[in-house]
């Protein structure tokens, strides 16, 4: 009889199975994704119920209905848990109105940024309110957690802390507990004794989210899970991962910048679109409730090449400054770099104003940035880019209290952007007089009082626009 292979191989991305090496995986197609991990597969047990035997329910999710209990549409109770108020606005606008019971969240970003200490005041805020909270560490002793509750300030109500790597423990605590919150930080450290692999591969990383997906829809607790990202900016172990959980929250940021982006990338009950803004103090993270003015603060003022556009995330305007450098060339191939925007628009937009205006951009390094550490792929923005590098190409300024944004074609026209009342909305609240915007969205825009609107169809209009034009 042939003997069993030891080991297998995953693909990272999608977790596709072989039992050999591929360099194309057959399941998304993926190529040098594969990784060598033991075979041995772990037993799958029957979930506890409220006496700690039998089958699972998962009347947090399902409304009472059990695993393998087959019901028709109209039998499933739709009575809906209330959301908990997590005691931070800007999470809850990202998690789509509050923590949903029996959610399993993904909390990923870089080393440092600040997701142990958002969940941590997290957990301070539930716990305030009244519920029932488990902070699980595998990272920390819990000496090194009480010097950094320390920092944030006083903890109060029912919060607990517990370090613990090994699953089956924790998987015994929580049917003890039957806690509402339960943050583990981080899933690359926990593991469990059946998977013959060291904690942090794609076994034992996938094997515990299974575990901890099935804890949350069985006993419906909320659980939060931090997972450490790549150098390419994704979760640490296999992309099946953030398939199995509810939300998946991305923590960015520049660590030597003051602000932190909160964005949902993944959110089954909510909008993907929004972001949250935080502010990193000496005290913890603290909320940034406009985050418009928070991102212009110290533009300069009657410089060239400075432009405020409005861009959406989800349902929020932000206003930002895009900035351009153009000078001429000392080499034989004009430089260009594109910081916080995508580099491939700025040649694009470049060209444009090349061959629609006859300008000499091919004899000119151009440099172009958001403000501020943004990153924006937003098309509204094109023609922000394309005013500021005119005003510094002329080294003539715009008038500060301008706003421009609108999406620029190939032609050189400008096309309607969505959203256009929201973005205008913001410029009055921000003090702006004018805005230049698309032609085409000016029909259906209701005029503020205050701000003068400038409705233009191509690129060629903004010339002679500017302040000292």
């Amino acid at each position: 009889m042939a003997k069993a292979k030891s080991t297998v191989f995953f693909c990272r991305e999608c977790g596709f199975e072989s039992t050999k090496w591929l360099g194309q995986c057959p399941g998304c197609h993926a190529w040098n994704s594969f990784t060598e991990a033991p075979a041995q597969r772990t037993p799958q047990k029957r979930g506890l119920s409220q006496s700690g035997k039998g089958a699972m329910g998962i009347s947090g999710i399902s409304g009472g209905a059990d695993i393998g209990k087959a019901v028709r549409l109209e039998q499933i109770d739709m009575t809906r848990q209330p959301r908990m108020d997590a005691g931070s606005a800007e999470l809850n606008r990202v998690l789509g109105g509050g923590v949903v019971p029996g959610s399993l969240i993904l909390v990923g970003g870089d080393p440092g940024i600040g997701k142990s200490t958002l969940l941590l005041q997290t957990c301070r805020q539930l716990a305030a309110a009244g519920r029932k909270v488990l902070y699980i560490s595998g990272e920390e002793s819990l000496t090194q957690i009480r010097m950094r509750a320390d920092r944030i300030g006083t903890f109060t109500g029912d919060l607990t802390f517990y370090c613990e790597t090994d699953l089956d423990v924790i998987e015994e605590k929580l049917t003890q507990w039957k806690p509402d919150v339960v943050i583990i930080d981080s899933i690359q450290t926990m593991y469990r004794e059946e998977v013959s692999a060291v904690p942090g591969s794609v076994s034992q990383v996938r094997e515990s989210t299974a575990v901890l997906l099935r804890m949350a829809k069985g006993l419906g607790i909320a659980i939060f899970i931090v997972g450490h990202v790549t150098k390419e900016g994704t979760v640490a172990g296999p992309r099946v991962l953030e398939h199995m959980v509810d939300t998946v929250l991305y923590f960015e940021g520049d660590r030597m910048a003051a602000y932190r982006i909160l964005r949902a990338v993944k959110n089954r009950f909510g909008s993907t679109n929004e972001i949250g803004v935080f502010e990193m103090g000496e005290r913890g993270l603290e909320e940034v409730p406009n985050p418009s003015e928070y991102m212009l603060n110290g533009r300069p003022e009657g410089a060239s090449g400075s432009v405020v556009t409005c861009t959406m995330e989800g349902t929020r305007p932000i206003l930002s400054e895009v900035q351009a450098l153009v000078c001429r060339t000392n080499f034989g191939m004009p430089r260009r770099t594109a910081a916080g925007t995508d580099y491939n628009r700025v040649n694009l937009l470049m060209a444009v104003l090349e061959k629609r205006l006859g300008l000499a951009m091919g004899q000119c390094d151009a440099y172009v940035n958001i403000a501020g550490g943004m990153k924006i792929s937003e098309p509204s923005i094109d023609l922000a880019i394309v005013a500021a590098i005119l005003s510094s190409y002329q080294d003539k300024a715009w008038d500060d209290r301008t706003m421009i944004f609108g999406e620029v074609g190939l032609a050189g026209e400008v096309r309607a952007v969505n959203m256009c009342q929201q973005r205008v909305d913001e410029a009055v609240k921000l003090g702006f007089t004018t805005c230049i915007l698309p032609k085409v969205n000016l029909a259906r825009l209701k005029r503020p009082e205050g701000l003068r609107l400038i409705g233009i169809s191509g690129v060629g209009e903004l010339l002679g626009k500017k302040k000292n034009g």
